[in-house]
C-alpha cells in the first residue's frame, strides 16, 4: 500500500488522507486505538467506550472545542441537540475544498478529484443509511430536504385522501405537511403523542390509519423530549392498511445517537442534518426511495430523471460527510473484528447508545455522592425519569424557577445548556404540559461522566440556594 508517490503533491496527499484513500486508490484501514489508561471510572459507570484504555481520550481528541469555547473558555458542552461538536477532520476538509477554484464535471484533474470525492461521499451516505437502493442527495438543510420530500410525495400521490402526522413532530415536517395538505386540498390529521412519556407509538397511530392515507410523516426522535419512536412498527402499521402510502421520516435528532437502517424500514424518505452528526452547518442529506424518485419533481429540463439536487452543490459538504462515516467506522473498529464498514458503523452506534444511556442514568439518578435530577425537590423530568426511549436528551423544569435563570446559572459555571420555549419550535410538547419553557440538557458520546458530575454539582448548588 502506497501513501504517496514521489510526484504526489501535498494537496493531493491531503485529499487522499481526508478521503481515507491511498494515492493508488486503495482504502486506508483504521486500526483499533490503543493508548494510555483513563482515570478510574466509578463502579457501575463502565461503558463500551470507557472499558478500552485511552479510547475516550482518543474520541474527544477528534473533536474541535470539546472542552473549551473559543469565546468563553473552558466549558462542558451539553447543547448537542442544538448542534453536535464538529470533527476536526471535517473542519480541515471544509477549508481544503473551499479553496479549490475548479468546478465539477470538467475535463481536468482537479475537477475529476472533486467528482471522486462526491462519489465516495454518496457511497458513504448509502452506507450510513444502509440504503442500497433509492437516491441519496445533498440539500440546503435538513428542513429543506424534508420539505422537498414531503412536497414531492404530496404531489405524486394518488388524488384525495389525507396526510398524517403527529403532535410530537418538529415543525419542519409538520409545517411541510400542513402546507402541502392545503395546496392539494387534503385534510391534515395529527396523531396525538403521549404527554407522560414524551413519545408516540404504533398503537396511537392505529385509530387514525385508513386506506386513504396518501402521505405520512414520522419523527424518529423528538428534539424536545429526546424520546425515540419505533419507526419500523409505525411504518408497518401504515403499510398494512394503506400499502401505497408514502412515508417520510425526520431522522435529524436520531442520527447521531443510533444506527439508521433504511433496509429494515418500509419507508420512502429520510432526512438528516449533518451539523447534528459531527459535521458542519450549511447542508442537509436526504434519501428517497425509487418510487418516490420516480414522481415528478423540480429538475432541470433534460437532466437526469433521478436527480434530486438543484444546481452545483458544495463538494466540501459531501466530503465532510465522508469524514463522519470514516470516524464512525474507526470508532466501531474497536468493538468488532469485522472489516465490513457497515458492521463497524453498527458497532459504533451500539457503543454510542450504551455510553449515552449511562450518562443519562447518571444524570437522572446521580453519580458518586451527587444527588441526581430525579431526587431534586421541585424538579420535573419531561417524559419521566425512567424512560428507555431516551436518546441524548434530558429536558427538565423547576417549580417557580424560569428556565432561562437555570440556563444562565449553568452558563456562569461553564456548563452549556439551552432553554426551550413554548414557541413554534417546542410549543407542541410544552403547551400541553402547561409549561412556558424547559431546560434541555443534551449530550453525546464524547461527553464524560466527570462532566455529568460537574453539571449535577451545579444543579444541586442552584436548587439548594435560598
Amino acid at each position: 500500500m502506497t501513501f504517496a508517490k514521489a510526484s504526489c503533491s501535498p494537496l493531493h496527499l491531503r485529499w487522499c488522507l481526508l478521503s481515507s484513500m491511498t494515492t493508488d486508490g486503495t482504502p486506508l484501514r483504521f486500526p483499533p486505538f490503543t493508548g494510555i489508561p483513563l482515570a478510574p471510572v466509578p463502579k457501575g459507570a463502565l461503558t463500551m467506550l470507557t472499558t478500552i484504555p485511552g479510547l475516550m481520550d482518543a474520541v474527544r481528541a477528534r473533536f474541535a472545542h470539546v472542552d473549551s469555547c473559543p469565546f468563553t473558555g473552558p466549558r462542558v458542552f451539553f447543547e448537542n441537540a442544538g448542534g453536535a461538536l464538529t470533527l476536526k477532520s471535517a473542519v480541515e476538509t471544509s477549508g481544503i475544498y473551499a479553496a479549490i477554484p475548479d468546478n465539477q464535471g470538467r475535463d481536468n484533474p482537479a475537477s475529476k478529484a472533486l467528482m471522486a470525492a462526491i462519489d465516495k461521499a454518496k457511497a458513504d451516505m448509502r452506507l450510513f443509511f444502509n440504503a442500497p437502493t433509492g437516491q441519496v442527495f445533498v440539500g440546503e438543510s435538513g428542513t429543506e430536504v424534508l420539505f422537498r420530500l414531503v412536497r414531492t410525495a404530496a404531489l405524486g400521490a394518488a388524488p384525495g385522501g389525507i396526510l398524517l402526522s403527529t403532535t410530537l413532530e418538529h415543525p419542519a415536517s409538520r409545517s411541510a405537511m400542513a402546507r402541502w395538505a392545503e395546496v392539494t386540498g387534503r385534510r391534515h390529521v395529527l396523531v396525538p403523542h403521549d404527554d407522560a412519556t414524551g413519545c408516540v407509538d404504533a398503537a396511537a397511530y392505529l385509530p387514525f390509519i385508513t386506506p386513504d392515507v396518501r402521505l405520512a410523516t414520522i419523527v424518529h426522535t423528538s428534539p424536545v423530549t429526546g424520546m425515540a419512536v419505533d419507526v419500523g412498527a409505525i411504518a408497518a402499521s401504515i403499510r398494512k392498511l394503506s400499502p401505497d402510502c408514502f412515508i417520510i421520516v425526520d431522522g435529524i435528532q436520531h442520527a447521531s445517537h443510533g444506527a439508521v437502517d433504511i433496509s429494515a424500514l418500509a419507508i420512502d424518505g429520510y432526512a438528516i442534518s449533518p451539523y447534528k452528526v459531527f459535521s458542519r452547518h450549511g447542508y442537509g442529506v436526504g434519501w428517497a426511495s425509487d418510487r418516490l424518485t420516480a414522481c415528478t419533481k423540480e429538475t432541470v429540463i433534460g437532466g437526469p430523471a433521478t436527480n434530486w439536487e438543484m444546481g452545483t452543490r458544495d463538494t466540501g459538504s459531501y466530503a465532510t460527510f465522508s469524514d463522519v462515516v470514516d470516524y464512525l467506522v474507526w470508532l466501531g473498529s474497536n468493538f468488532t473484528k469485522s472489516d465490513d464498514r457497515r458492521a463497524r458503523l453498527e458497532s459504533a452506534a451500539k457503543a454510542i447508545h450504551g455510553h449515552e444511556h449511562a450518562l443519562a442514568d447518571a444524570m437522572v439518578n446521580g453519580t458518586g455522592n451527587l444527588r441526581g435530577l430525579a431526587a431534586i425537590p421541585g424538579l420535573h423530568i419531561i417524559g419521566g425519569a425512567d424512560n428507555a426511549r431516551r436518546e441524548g436528551v434530558v429536558s427538565v423544569w423547576l417549580e417557580g424557577k424560569p428556565s432561562e435563570t437555570v440556563v444562565s446559572f449553568l452558563n456562569d459555571r461553564g456548563i452549556r445548556t439551552h432553554t426551550r420555549k413554548a414557541d413554534h419550535y417546542s410549543g407542541n410538547v410544552l403547551t400541553p404540559l402547561g409549561l412556558k419553557d424547559c431546560v434541555r440538557v443534551s449530550f453525546s458520546h464524547y461527553n464524560s461522566l466527570a462532566e455529568v458530575a460537574q453539571f449535577l454539582t451545579a444543579m444541586n448548588e442552584f436548587t439548594s440556594a435560598p
